[in-house]
């Protein structure tokens, strides 16, 4: 495989998952680790993404204020937009963070009255800008890589709690393997999200439909609602609506 053919995949990954790990580009690629470490190197030069140990990170990602360096963020939009009729006044809440639920609280209508609990600080603080909502940051270590709030301490939080709706991205959905991901820590927490909650809701661009990574968070039958930009009669969308417990926006 051509070096450019190897930064697109790898930028491919990096868009659909907002992070990459050098071993797993080692093994997709079949290349050696030197090779997967120059060509992060070059990307980093080139000021596509951000080099951290162990892999690397989405720029959109790492830098959510900033619109321009948003993936499909046309997409995300309009998910956004579907996702808001999801809430109504006097609701309790739950959020993860991520472009698209950035985007999402950014669509909110303006005089809502809700509560929010949320585990990124990023997701705060738009909420913050809302009158009427009350926003409350669930604490512990802080992952520079997802930018949320993890580990122990926020689990225990979260099993405090009892929402009526969590709101989630995601870096992979299938149809058989349900919700999955590559962070240990990061699954432990969707999990503790999803427990805490009446009703869940999945924001994800059809492009991370139909793809399973290493770790499971739940099955799809778990979730209640499923937002993508594409219209819920979309070919794409078939093998999700047989499952019943499963709604489309």
């Amino acid at each position: 495989m051509l070096k450019k053919e190897r930064h697109d995949f790898i930028m491919r990954q990096i868009n659909l998952h907002n992070r990459v790990l050098t071993s797993d580009l080692v093994q997709l690629l079949n290349v050696s680790e030197d090779t997967i470490r120059r060509d992060l190197q070059e990307l980093v030069d080139l000021g596509k993404l951000y080099k951290v140990h162990g892999g690397a990170l989405s720029k959109s990602y790492h830098s959510s204020f900033d619109d321009s360096t948003v993936y499909a963020r046309d997409s995300k939009i309009i998910i956004a937009k579907k996702a808001t009729s999801l809430i109504k006044d006097g609701m309790v809440v739950l959020t993860g963070g991520g472009t698209t639920v950035l985007e999402f609280v950014k669509q909110l209508p303006e005089n809502l009255e809700a509560t929010f609990f949320t585990i990124s600080p990023l997701v705060a603080v738009e909420l913050a800008k809302y009158n009427n909502i009350e926003v409350i940051l669930i604490g512990g270590s802080f992952s520079k890589n997802s930018q949320v709030s993890y580990g122990g301490s926020v689990i225990n939080q979260l099993s405090e709690i009892k929402v009526d709706l969590c709101l989630m991205g995601t870096s992979a959905l299938h149809p058989d393997e349900g919700m999955t991901d590559t962070d240990w820590e990061i699954n432990q927490l969707k999990k503790a999200m999803l427990a805490a909650s009446r009703k869940s809701a999945v924001l994800c661009i059809s492009e991370k439909l139909d793809i399973s990574l290493r770790l499971k968070v739940c099955p799809i039958e778990s979730i209640s609602y499923l937002v993508t930009e594409l219209n819920d009669d979309d070919e794409l969308l078939q093998p999700y609506l047989s499952k019943s417990d499963v709604n489309i926006l």
